[in-house]
């Protein structure tokens, strides 16, 4: 530990003669031992450098009692520095591992400094994959992290959607409680919302009105996210290709919609077998 804080003064000696203009390949070649690495790689390796050792032991703290406190199941998850910060966002099919990996003594060695300064963990869980994509994606935008390398919505232009895909939707996945389901609205516009909803049908008065007020205000729903429609279409064109899903535009009312998914919530076959609705009436599509 003593030549680590030596290398560390050693850099921060020479940073302060620089005047606020540093030379990185100079200070990796001169402190680090490591000559001609090109300019972002030297950057990194001194920020990688300057990290403070003394808080290898906190940082192992904070690890243990995270992964301690985390819970075995798919969520998505916050690693904040001691401010309050968002440092980055993920999400994972099993938070207490995940983070657990985070945390290793083995990602230690590699750390970037940015991670080095977590401090804390939030999450949320999940009840489906499809959730877990644009509850990641909402706090990647809401937050934009510092280690995140992507803080933009994504791009349909760079997603391989069939165009028969193309169309507003309203996808019915598994929730996070027993009794529900979350209700995932995308529009071609890339508007996206989440409604949860009991399955016994009791909320649907109110929840396929604001469904309907989404889908046909331009407006939209008071809790959209925009810009994430294309997590939405990418997923039913893949992993997601077999979740039961109702085109808004079939039914004329509230009244209609709330018909249809009354009957999809009360089918045991909901998250067992693809259900489609032809004139209101289901069937049971194999998986």
């Amino acid at each position: 530990m003593q030549a680590t804080v030596l290398l560390r003064d050693r850099l921060a000696s020479l940073l302060a003669e620089m005047d606020g203009v540093p030379d990185y390949q100079r200070l990796a070649a001169e402190v680090l031992g490591i000559r001609n690495a090109p300019v972002e790689l030297a950057r990194r390796l001194v920020s990688q450098a300057l990290v403070v050792e003394d808080r290898h032991e906190e940082w192992q703290r904070i690890g243990e009692r995270v992964c301690a406190q985390a819970p075995g199941a798919p969520g998505v998850y916050v690693l904040r520095d001691a401010a309050g910060r968002a440092l980055y966002v993920g999400k994972a099919v099993n938070l207490r591992r995940r983070l657990r990996t985070h945390f290793s003594e083995r990602r230690w060695r590699g750390l970037k400094p940015e991670f080095a300064r977590a401090c804390d963990a939030e999450w949320q869980e999940v009840g489906s994959e499809l959730e877990g994509l644009l509850r990641e994606a909402m706090l990647i935008s809401e937050l934009q992290p510092a280690v995140n390398v992507q803080t933009a919505a994504p791009s349909l232009v760079r997603r391989a959607i069939p165009r028969s895909l193309m169309r507003d939707v309203i996808v019915i996945v598994p929730s996070v409680e027993e009794d529900s389901v979350e209700l995932v609205a995308a529009k071609v516009d890339g508007r996206t919302f989440i409604q949860r909803t009991r399955r016994n049908g009791v909320d649907l008065p109110v929840h396929t009105t604001r469904l309907m007020r989404f889908f046909n205000s331009a407006l939209g729903g008071r809790r959209e996210a925009d810009g994430l429609g294309p997590i939405v279409f990418s997923w039913l064109a893949g992993r997601g290709r077999s979740a039961t899903r109702i085109d808004p535009h079939d039914v004329a009312s509230p009244r209609e919609l709330r018909t249809r998914l009354g009957g999809l919530l009360a089918d045991d076959r909901l998250f067992a077998e693809r259900i489609v609705v032809i004139d209101s009436k289901f069937r049971a599509v194999s998986r």
